[in-house]
């Protein structure tokens, strides 16, 4: 028997993708108990059933055996910030005092390239030992927290979008954007944009940290780079849609700030969405934003609860995002089990199928980046998460007692942690695997 092709590798185990949003069909999902996954070069060459596909594959090629765990595309976090790692879990009576009390100081930090080397890559690796393979990222106003970013993620070969942030006024002076900081964000773009698998981030913090002319001079760099992406805060407080109120008396509300600046179009990515009404949900849905929602932050500074009825009878686009530091894990499991409470709590439900969605082929939609990443169709990148079902003694004993899909992918949002990432592959390569 010759040997295995080099560019050629089969992973056994039960397979599960998405197709659709199941929020609104009923043929949303593939499933399959008993799956192959076929990679080759690096991406999906096929995903189905084990007795259907073993007969395709080359000779030489021995599956990798993980029967008795799950295999999924790679969790997609749209929102958090890297400069914020070192400040999780820091208590706050609100948003606006923790951002001064402690964002601020530890953003100013990241003006040194090794500090902010440092952290990027055990944030990356944190990611990877949550499952995460591609986020959407904050950096600093240093250009060089960028800089370091993308480095780090590069050398993991991940697909990762990140911004430098864009802020000049209502900040200490030792953050505000000289004048050229939009000029410098064109140079991360022309060194970073589809460089390898990195991606860039047009990032003004919030409009009340970016005066009107860094907001216009914001949208022309969108228009000038239409295939990067547009990320900030938007209705996350309601003491800041008062200020912001205060800021621009003129808008009908905060979302409409950034849709008179012509910030709101596909691959713009607005975190939080607490306090929109129904106008401004169907501006999302009009002008192909999408919502990152961010539940453990929410909860943490008493922020609100994330109305996902009203989002849906929009058909807004949505994702799951951590927010670390405000939010308190980096765990996507994690974050599916503060959604699913945070619907609760507002009347609504959340099934296990919808979260599961919401953190691979959902977040992939709302990024435009379907087909790319978020699923097994063929041709994808082959980004995808091995999770383990008996990895603690509690989710052992209930995984036995289980009769649907449903139950499974419930259990593990709601007791799954990071524990249950069995391992973690980007590109068709293991970059993390549980010890």
């Amino acid at each position: 028997m010759s040997s295995a092709p080099n560019n050629v590798q089969a992973y056994r185990a039960s397979l599960l993708h998405f197709h659709a949003d199941p929020a609104f069909t009923g043929d949303a999902h593939a499933w399959h108990e008993d799956g192959l996954l076929v990679v080759e070069d690096g991406r999906v060459k096929a995903a189905g059933d084990h007795d259907a596909l073993a007969g395709t594959l080359p000779p030489g090629v021995t599956p990798h055996d993980y029967r008795g765990q799950l295999i999924t595309p790679g969790f997609i976090d749209t929102h958090l910030h890297y400069p914020q790692t070192d400040m999780i879990a820091s208590p706050s009576p609100g948003l606006l005092p923790w951002l001064e009390t402690y964002t601020f100081p530890t953003e100013r930090r990241f003006e040194d390239p090794q500090h902010a080397r440092a952290t990027a890559e055990f944030f990356l690796d944190e990611l990877l030992r949550c499952g995460t393979t591609t986020a959407v990222v904050y950096c600093t106003v240093h250009p060089q927290s960028v800089d370091a970013f993308f480095e780090a993620s590069e050398a993991r070969n991940l697909r990762m979008v990140a911004g430098k942030v864009l802020m000049d006024r209502h900040c200490p002076d030792f953050l505000r954007d000289l004048e050229g900081g939009v000029g410098t964000s064109a140079d991360l773009i022309e060194r970073w944009h589809k460089r390898g698998r990195q991606l860039y981030a047009i990032t003004p913090r919030f409009a009340p940290t970016s005066t009107d002319a860094q907001l216009r001079a914001t949208a022309e760099l969108a228009k000038a780079y239409p295939d990067t992406f547009i990320q900030t805060h938007v209705s996350e407080n309601k003491d800041e849609c008062s200020w912001v109120g205060e800021l621009h008396p003129q808008a009908r509300s905060y979302l409409d700030v950034y849709e008179r600046f012509g910030l709101m179009r596909p691959r713009a990515l607005f975190g939080h969405c607490i306090w929109l009404d129904d106008e401004d949900f169907a501006r999302m849905s009009a002008t192909g934003s999408a919502a990152a929602v961010c539940p453990t932050s929410n909860l943490f500074l008493g922020s609100g609860l994330f109305d996902f009825e009203r989002a849906d009878g929009a058909r807004t686009q949505l994702a799951l995002g951590t927010d670390v530091g405000a939010g308190t894990s980096f765990s996507m499991l994690q974050t599916m089990n503060e959604a699913y409470k945070v619907a609760r709590l507002k009347g609504s439900y959340l099934p296990a199928l919808r979260m599961f969605y919401l953190a691979t082929l959902g977040a992939a939609r709302a990024m435009g980046l379907e087909g790319t990443i978020g699923s097994f169709a063929p041709g994808a990148e082959a980004d995808f998460v091995v999770l383990d079902p008996t990895c603690t003694p509690l989710l052992a004993r209930r995984t036995k007692q289980l009769d649907s899909l449903e139950e499974l992918l419930f259990a593990l949002a709601l007791l799954g942690d990071d524990r249950a990432i069995r391992a973690t592959y980007s590109g068709g390569t293991r970059v993390h695997s549980r010890t």
